[in-house]
């Protein structure tokens, strides 16, 4: 069978029979079958194709096709269903209870697995899905073995889903149980990450555009930072995520896929060993640090009750079910790491990512280092050069965006950061998937470009292994803690500070239209100003502008409360979210006329002197609300 939409240079997958283990899961509703469905539509899965699903749960081939056909159209990717697209894999989905620990359930299932062979003439090709829980995979895989799998003809290949281990040992100790009776081209450990387009198009990015690659390097890029960013926290669950952790669940395996995509020497050709030889070659040049330095390298932290990105109110992470009340496990981490070779050598990477969080969002930002400004110095730009930033939109936004300077029409050369910008959704006609089409499309034929092998995910565990082990060591009542529903711990920021750089926050016209002083702004007024503005996190206490000092920036409160302090230091005002404070400075030109400090976690943008000018210029209305509160503020109205 091949549908219209398949063509000369995307053949269907090889004959096979996919075996998939813990088939009545979560991840076969949710994902597979709708990722199955989506090749089917595309033309891409052959005739002679087959699904054998295995579980505990008591069904046969009809009550299983029954379960997951009330499951598709709750969780088909497609704009449109195509039933009949649906009817045709249906038919070749089949089912069987079984034990794991039951040799004679795999003696049936062998028998099952010939029957299927020759109904749909499947060459003796196995595809061998293991959705099950990692401590369960060196049971199944051996009982494979001991029922005689490997005595059939055609290929035998094993996919198996993270996590890969929990740490660095028994990450060694499962590949070794995997090793012991397959082979590692016959290993297929996937990562749903690597079947985002966003993602796959960090490589074709890099050496299909001779612009860049000149530029990869240490002499260019001042550093690199990846971020995760989700809104959601644990809710519901809590079992699994307590015994994980976001360096497990989202670092060592997604962050760091991403991060040798976008940092490995150019492979000699796109042979999926080549490619994977110079990402282990990658990860295995980033620096492990000591135990002790951990403290300089990482910050790690849990969310406390706070509002959700929807303005609902949030319980703290050790008030969500089945997670202990005296957790220990991190919702957020934040790493610098170094690679050590002679291209990326001193240039920080800083990753991050984190649960219950502003907004969710995955992105990589590309920083490199400033242009020379001694040209500048007699004009009115002097101050205004910035870096240039390439920013990858991952998800939910999908887009490549390149961050230059450019002159403001005028007489006078002045510089505004303006964006060049490739959005996947118009450039592309693509339809929605899952992620895992292309990953079991190129398990099918036999591709492991986008798999892991295990000196990659040793490498990995070896790198965060001491950050585990120094998080895991200090005492609970020293986890420091971040409002749901904020940009994360203030201690992140500090990382950053401490190396004079900062956090990039992707800022919206959306996100600034809701602050008062904004209100009725034209919309390019906006989309200047979110690539002027810099974001900072501070901690309950922080003093944030001090009486008498000169004023260089004000500030606009995302989230939290400040207070305003008088010459006593007694507080005489607060502000909260939306409300702006600092300009007195700017627009009087006069010392700061008060002190404000963080009365708890606070998210603030700042607008720094001379993007604050321009601002002005381009948006007058806005120096008349300002004048009059700056007025009110220095006693002088």
């Amino acid at each position: 069978m091949t549908s219209p939409s398949s063509s000369s240079d995307t053949p269907p997958a090889d004959p096979c029979l996919m075996l998939l283990f813990g088939a009545s899961g979560d991840l076969t509703k949710r994902l597979l079958t709708p990722a199955l469905l989506n090749l089917v539509c595309d033309g891409l899965l052959p005739d002679e194709f087959a699904i054998m699903g295995m579980a505990m749960d008591d069904m046969d081939d009809a009550s299983f096709r029954a379960k997951l056909e009330n499951e598709i159209r709750t969780y088909s990717t497609r704009t449109h269903f195509e039933p009949e697209r649906w009817e045709w894999l249906k038919q070749r989905i089949h089912y069987m209870p079984g034990n794991f620990g039951k040799k004679e359930d795999f003696t049936a299932l062998l028998a099952r697995c010939n029957e299927l062979d020759v109904k749909f003439q499947l060459k003796g090709n196995l595809l061998v899905y293991l959705a099950i829980s990692p401590t369960l995979i060196n049971l199944v895989t051996s009982q494979l073995d001991d029922a005689g799998f490997k005595e059939r003809q055609g290929w035998l290949r094993i996919i198996v889903e993270k996590p890969f281990g929990t740490d660095l040992q028994s990450a060694r100790m499962l590949s070794q149980q995997l090793l012991t009776r397959w082979r590692e081209k016959q290993i297929y450990r996937i990562d749903h990450y690597l079947g985002k387009e966003t993602v796959q198009n960090l490589i074709s990015f890099r050496f299909a555009n001779g612009i860049f690659e000149p530029l990869w390097n240490k002499n260019h890029i001042d550093h690199i930072q990846f971020s995760v960013l989700e809104t959601v926290g644990a809710e519901g669950r809590g079992g699994y995520y307590d015994k994980s952790g976001v360096v497990r669940d989202m670092i060592q395996n997604h962050m760091f896929q991403m991060l040798a995509y976008l940092c490995m020497e150019p492979p000699a050709s796109f042979d999926p060993d080549a490619v994977r030889n110079e990402k282990g070659k990658l990860v295995q040049a980033l620096r492990v640090v000591r135990f002790d330095e951990v403290p300089e390298y990482g910050v790690h932290a849990q969310y406390a009750p706070g509002k959700k990105a929807d303005g609902s109110n949030a319980i703290a992470y050790r008030s969500e079910p089945q997670v202990d009340p005296q957790s220990r496990t991190e919702t957020y981490a934040a790493m610098k790491l170094h690679i050590d070779n002679w291209r990326w050598e001193g240039v920080p990477i800083y990753l991050r990512s984190g649960k219950a969080l502003w907004k969710r969002g995955t992105e990589i930002v590309v920083q490199f280092k400033k242009a020379p400004q001694v040209i500048f110095r007699n004009t009115p730009s002097a101050r205004l050069i910035d870096n240039n930033q390439l920013i990858f939109h991952i998800q939910p936004d999908q887009a490549v965006e390149f961050r230059v300077q450019a002159k403001k029409p005028g007489p006078n050369l002045v510089l505004q950061k303006v964006d060049m910008r490739f959005d996947y959704s118009e450039a592309f006609e693509a339809g929605r998937a899952t992620g895992y089409e292309v990953l079991l499309y190129s398990a099918m034929l036999g591709d492991t470009t986008l798999f892991s092998r295990s000196d990659f995910v040793e490498a990995s565990w070896q790198v965060v292994q001491p950050f585990l082990d120094y998080w895991k060591a200090a005492p609970a009542s020293e986890m420091p803690t971040y409002p749901a529903g904020s940009w994360g711990p203030s201690e992140a920021y500090d990382m950053l500070e401490r190396d004079g750089r900062r956090w990039h926050e992707v800022v919206n016209r959306d996100v600034l239209a809701r602050v008062p002083d904004l209100a009725g702004a034209p919309s390019t007024f906006l989309h200047s100003l979110a690539l002027m503005l810099e974001p900072n996190a501070v901690g309950p206490g922080d003093t944030i502008i001090h009486k008498g000092d000169m004023g260089t920036e004000m500030f606009y409160i995302c989230r939290g409360e400040v207070e305003i302090l008088d010459g006593k230091n007694q507080p005489v005002a607060r502000l909260g979210e939306g409300s702006s404070f600092g300009e007195v400075g700017l627009l009087l030109d006069m010392p700061r006329t008060a002190t404000v400090r963080a009365i708890g976690n606070c998210d603030l943008f700042i607008l720094r002197r001379e993007s604050f000018r321009r601002a002005l210029k381009d948006y007058p209305e806005l120096h008349t609300i300002l004048l009059e509160r700056a007025n009110k503020r220095a006693g002088l109205s």
